[in-house]
């Protein structure tokens, strides 16, 4: 299957190198072109002249963009060239409105939609070991398995079209939760003057263990916060749950609410393109 990945990105580019270690990489197209033009170092898969292009050689097309907007507009030229039967995954993070906008835009040409964003971090992008969350149609997922396969280890179908968004949504939430009770927890650890080492060590193995304390805990501590998970994408996520669960009026999200506030003070000190755990600059107090 001839795979083409729109958008490379600290994500995209994780993916698009595991599809051509996969042997399914057949074009590449990014903004920025000098990104393109460096995976094309490695791979020799040249970049496409624009998104028209790509989606006229592809039988399956990866997207991974910022924005709701920058998905409609990437779906937008797709759809101008890609042949029938094309099946484009979605890997953005987005509102489920925006997913079945995007699926409508596209089926009317008979072009196949799956929205498939995906958790695991840049780590999980690099390894190939991405959960994806998949909504659309379940066949469809089943002709594009094996070639996601090569991105993610564990791919869910979770319902139709907007149902994967939804899910990520689920998924954004419990980050911040967990990000807000590690950097809490780690802090009131310091304020008491635990070795935070022994600390990491024992309570990693237990009850509390989580793949955030266990992948950033000892970070933390140590006033590191490369990138992993932007601060403003993980804001631009939580904003995203915030506008869907308006329209639920059962729907209460008060520790996205309080992560988001959390998340424009680190940005207005300038520590937006940190990794979310920079939370933890809010919390210690030594």
């Amino acid at each position: 299957m001839k795979c083409g990945v729109i958008g490379l990105g600290a994500m995209g580019i994780g993916m698009a190198r595991n599809l051509h270690k996969a042997g399914n990489l057949h074009s590449i197209w990014n903004r920025t072109a000098s990104k393109a033009e460096a995976l094309a170092g490695e791979t020799g898969i040249r970049p496409a002249d624009n998104i028209q292009v790509l989606a006229a050689e592809c039988d399956l097309i990866v997207t991974c963009v910022s924005g709701d907007e920058d998905v409609l507009e990437v779906v937008e030229k797709i759809a101008e060239t890609a042949k029938r039967g094309t099946i484009v995954v979605d890997t953005s993070t987005v509102s489920s409105d925006t997913a079945i906008q995007a699926g409508a835009i596209l089926e009317k040409k008979g072009i196949c939609f799956l929205d498939c964003p995906v958790s695991g971090g840049v780590e999980g992008a690099k390894k190939g070991t991405l959960s994806m969350m998949v909504g659309g149609d379940e066949a469809v997922l089943e002709k594009a398995r094996e070639a996601l396969s090569a991105m993610a280890s564990n791919i869910v179908y979770i319902g139709p079209t907007g149902s994967g968004q939804a899910c990520k949504a689920v998924n954004q939430i419990m980050c911040a939760g967990i990000n807000q009770a590690v950097t809490e927890a780690l802090a009131f650890g310091e304020d008491m003057n635990l070795n935070m080492e022994r600390v990491l060590d024992v309570v990693a193995k237990g009850a509390a263990g989580n793949w955030f304390l266990e992948h950033r805990g000892r970070t933390m501590l140590a006033d590191s916060y490369d990138v992993g998970f932007k601060v403003n994408l993980h804001h631009k996520d939580l904003e995203i749950c915030l506008k869907m669960a308006k329209k639920n009026p059962k729907a209460e999200l008060p520790l996205a609410e309080q992560t988001v506030k959390d998340y424009e003070k680190l940005m207005d000190q300038g520590f937006g393109d940190e990794d979310i755990s920079s939370l933890y600059r809010l919390r210690r107090h030594n």
